[in-house]
């Protein structure tokens, strides 16, 4: 039996949880749009032709801000292709996925989608292959309100309100090698600043985020992003963080303890962001975004989807469907947690992506839709992590892993919403072979009943939720919680996710 003790205090808090922390990401890519979200042909489309049995598991999910439209998609990309009559769009080569892009769905199209899931835009511009000139047009496109050319021919076009977008990313992954338009720290930084300031000059209050490494492992990591920020700093809000994880060559112990790689991963950018603060003598705090994370198989794209050929541009192919297992769930809950954990400094994040692509929510053609084990742990801690995230004291046994050394083999964060009273645990067992005793000391709360008490576990901690059997992995209620004197005592099963709700 592992054994934890974990205390909580709600004067002890760490920062205000942001909802866009619960944010996710669509990109033109595989079937994630066309015959993901949007399917004329599907019994359940609308008349605008997006799917509604979509549109409801979206809404349980709970995303607050979707990051749009790429990804590497947007670096070639002409953003004048998705607006105006859809006859009259071009189809062009979208040269980071090998396919055709239709412009079908464009981003009239996808703003009024938002409106239908109750989600906010935060859309992307290409300083890939595109520049500071194309960037302040789509801004007067989307967010002026009539009495220029760009604002007056979205009239046209039939949005007569702006669009309002207050987010914007400049550019994508520009530290990548595999991105049209790969820039040095040095020269992205520049247009990146040239571009937030000509930005500024038409609304001052938007919000900005600069391209940080596209992962940790990348050789110009840390130095990356102090070029960048050195030259943006008086000019962004935001440095952008990518990571994924997925289990090799059978290490699952070290999968997972993957949410130990993403702690690294922030503290290290906040830590060279405060660098460049300090030198610069700003008085100004950058922020992260946290703008891809998930689980992700990269190896078998590699392997299995990759599509190349002169003559093969698929329009929608199937691309990077990964299936998630139990033990994916685990360690994507986990990452949750790590997240809430830097509520401070971490004020927004994308699941990369929504449906179909690396996704929680699955779509077959003329078929159903449903949830992956993914699923579950986003829409509980989307739902219940409200208020404050809390510094919480934990002390647990611990297991060697290859990837990470000496790790927990227990993890937590905590939540408390002084206005409601509710105070919210999410907790994961890591260990493959015991179940956890975690005794949670709840004195500072006062007296506390649980309201909610959800497990995401298997005895095969690689079932998953295909076609053909949708509902496979689901979220159970815990019999196993007892409340004591300032005290509430759970049971977690081995390869397990747990979130608790108490007021």
């Amino acid at each position: 039996m592992v054994n934890a003790r974990l205390t909580i205090d709600p004067h002890f808090t760490v920062g205000k949880v942001n909802r866009r922390l619960f944010g996710s990401f669509v990109e033109h890519l595989g079937r994630c749009v066309y015959d993901g979200i949007y399917e004329p042909g599907h019994s359940t489309a609308d008349a605008d032709g997006f799917r509604e049995d979509v549109i409801a598991l979206v809404k349980e999910l709970g995303v607050s801000a979707i990051r749009y439209p790429g990804g590497n998609f947007v670096s070639g990309f002409r953003w004048e292709d998705s607006v105006g009559p859809v006859a009259d769009r071009p189809r062009r080569l979208d040269l980071a996925w090998h396919s055709t892009e239709t412009n079908e769905v464009g981003l009239h199209e996808f703003s009024n989608w938002l409106g239908k899931v109750d989600s906010e835009l935060m859309l992307a511009i290409n300083l890939g292959t595109r520049g500071t000139l194309e960037a302040l047009d789509i801004l007067e496109y989307s967010n002026i309100a009539s009495g220029t050319a760009l604002s007056d021919q979205r009239v046209a076009n039939g949005q007569k309100d702006a669009f309002g977008v207050k987010m914007w990313c400049l550019g994508n992954e520009m530290d990548g090698p595999w991105q049209l338009g790969h820039r040095s720290a040095d020269d992205y930084g520049k247009i990146a600043s040239q571009t937030a300031k000509a930005m500024r000059q038409i609304d001052p209050s938007l919000e900005l985020v600069a391209c940080g490494s596209s992962s940790a492992h990348m050789p110009t990591f840390g130095e990356w992003e102090r070029v960048v920020l050195t030259h943006t700093y008086d000019d962004v809000d935001y440095i952008s963080c990518h990571a994924y994880y997925e289990e090799k060559n059978g290490d699952l112990g070290s999968f997972l303890a993957s949410a130990v790689d993403m702690d690294h991963f922030i503290e290290t950018v906040v830590a060279t962001a405060d660098h460049v603060k300090a030198v610069l003598g700003s008085e100004k705090t950058i922020n992260i975004s946290f703008d891809e994370w998930n689980v992700w198989y990269l190896d078998r794209y590699h392997q299995v989807d990759k599509i190349e050929g002169v003559d093969n541009w698929p329009v929608a192919p199937r691309l990077l469907e990964d299936s998630y297992s139990v033990a994916d769930a685990v360690v994507f809950g986990n990452l949750l947690i790590s997240l809430l954990r830097h509520a401070d400094r971490v004020t927004s994040a994308s699941l990369a992506q929504l449906v179909n692509v690396i996704a929680p929510i699955m779509t077959e053609p003329d078929g159903p839709a449903w949830r992956q084990t993914t699923f579950f742990p986003f829409a509980v801690t989307s739902r219940l992590a409200t208020g404050e995230a809390l510094s919480v004291k934990l002390e647990a046994d611990s297991y060697e892993t290859a990837g990470y050394g000496v790790v927990p083999l227990i993890d937590a964060v905590a939540t408390h919403d002084r206005e409601t009273g509710l105070t919210s645990v999410f907790l994961v067992n890591r260990s493959q072979t015991d179940a956890a005793t975690v005794t949670i000391d709840t004195a500072a709360l006062g007296g506390v009943a649980v309201l909610e008490a959800l497990t995401l576990a298997d005895d095969d901690v690689y079932a998953k939720n295909v076609l053909g059997d949708t509902e496979r992995v689901g979220l159970a209620e815990s019999d196993s919680v007892e409340l004591g004197e300032g005290t509430l005592t759970v049971t977690l099963p081995p390869v397990s996710w747990t979130a608790l709700s108490l007021r």
